[in-house]
């Protein structure tokens, strides 16, 4: 039995029992109730899928901002030497981006005020290159001094590092090695002093608070790497998710002796945790809309009860059985699309509110951002409109048919 096209008579009847007069106030109120049920429910849901899609794309944009897609290294310990030819050969590869050489260390950071440990990153970064173009959001100092490399090589720090050391920009700290070097009097501490040009902000805490930016050059001489060495070469591709197939290219490329890692694999569990979280929610909280629409059952029970007489007077005039369900099923879906519309614009106000003026702060050093996240999603918008529609019509389905096969001289007996 279809239901549309609709005629004209069964929207205006629809409509018209949505109007309950003075006698029929609890209908008004059920009617009222099912549609802020309905949109509570899709409300929640909105608010619920943009928090998970807020936290996956600030991890992605924080996390993938300062990590390669794929890493090259070699397979047993030691530093790639020479990295020239190599670097060259995986940046003709289609698939890649970029390739910057890298060298990573640990070091003890010590200012006039107070010591910290850190992670340094030496670049290898080429000379007609914009450097901006490589580092997050520089909040203070210039760039133009840091390929310089003389008797005081310059470094770049994460802006809660230079907070926790005291320092800005123009200042002098020294790195101490972790790893001494031998002497005829036992291991000595390699100490190595630098200048801070400038201080940069990637708004991910753990990277902000122990990242130390500097040339390769000058890290190759703090941690005694010869000249040409790295530690890795860091690749950029153009499509971060075919990051497994590319790495398994570029090893047939660099040969035997290479190994890779992706973002994929260092990741791979706090991203997973996130879409097993989004399925969670979204089973969860679509209960509540499941709920609402036994309130939309309820309503239209009520409303064949109380409209027994007009439903036989509408079937003797000639009105089917289709006409009957058509009514009570318009009155259900009116009352699913007004509470999903309802539901859409207040969750997307919300949504806005709640990541425009970050209301919900967090501990920085706990969930390494500073607030919670939203991020409003069409898809995800569309496919939470589409459930509440479709839950809301499987729920006209029982009380419309019950409508349908009223007997109408039963209706009319006593009137």
């Amino acid at each position: 039995m279809k239901l549309f096209p609709v005629t004209k008579f069964e929207l205006f009847v629809a409509l018209r029992y949505l109007r309950a007069g003075r006698k029929q106030v609890v209908i008004s109120v059920v009617t009222f109730i099912s549609v802020l049920g309905v949109t509570a429910g899709v409300m929640a849901l909105n608010i619920a899928l943009a928090l998970n899609a807020g936290f996956i794309a600030e991890f992605q944009d924080r996390i993938l901002g300062a990590t390669p897609h794929v890493n090259l290294l070699r397979a047993a310990p030691g530093p790639i030497s020479p990295y020239q030819s190599l670097a060259e050969l995986i940046s003709q590869q289609p698939e890649v981006v970029r390739v910057i050489p890298t060298i990573y260390g640990q070091a003890l950071l010590v200012s006039d005020v107070r010591e910290q440990p850190a992670v340094l990153k030496g670049l290898d970064l080429p000379e007609t290159a914009r450097l901006s173009d490589f580092f997050p959001q520089i909040i203070e100092g210039s760039l133009e001094q840091f390929n310089q490399f003389n008797s005081l090589p310059t470094v770049v720090l994460g802006t809660d590092l230079a907070k926790s050391l005291g320092v800005v920009t123009g200042d002098n700290i020294r790195a101490i090695g972790l790893k001494g070097e031998l002497s005829p009097l036992g291991r000595m501490p390699r100490i190595q002093t630098f200048r801070v040009i400038a201080i940069f902000e990637s708004g991910f805490w753990e990277t902000d608070s122990s990242w130390v930016l500097f040339s390769i050059q000058a890290a190759q001489q703090f941690f005694r790497f010869p000249s040409g060495a790295a530690s890795v070469l860091e690749v950029w591709i153009q499509d971060m998710d075919a990051a497994p197939s590319v790495a398994m290219k570029l090893r047939d490329v660099a040969g035997s002796g290479y190994a890779t890692s992706t973002w994929m694999e260092l990741f791979r569990p706090l991203f997973s945790a996130l879409e097993h979280e989004k399925k969670i929610m979204f089973i969860a909280i679509g209960l509540i809309i499941l709920v609402a629409s036994l309130n939309i059952v309820g309503t239209l029970t009520l409303m064949v009860m109380q409209k027994n007489r007009d439903i036989a007077i509408i079937t003797a005039m000639g009105g089917t059985a289709r006409t009957i369900m058509a009514v009570f099923m318009l009155q259900g879906l009116m009352i699913g699309l007004v509470g999903t519309i309802l539901g859409d614009l207040l969750g997307s106000a919300g949504i806005w509110y709640f990541n425009a003026y970050q209301v919900f702060p967090l501990e920085a050093q706990v969930y390494a951002i500073p607030y919670v996240p939203f991020q409003l999603n069409l898809e995800n918008l569309i496919m939470v409109s589409i459930l509440a529609i479709l839950i809301s019509f499987l729920a006209t389905l029982y009380p419309a048919r019950a409508a349908s096969r009223l007997d109408p001289i039963e209706g009319l007996r006593y009137e």
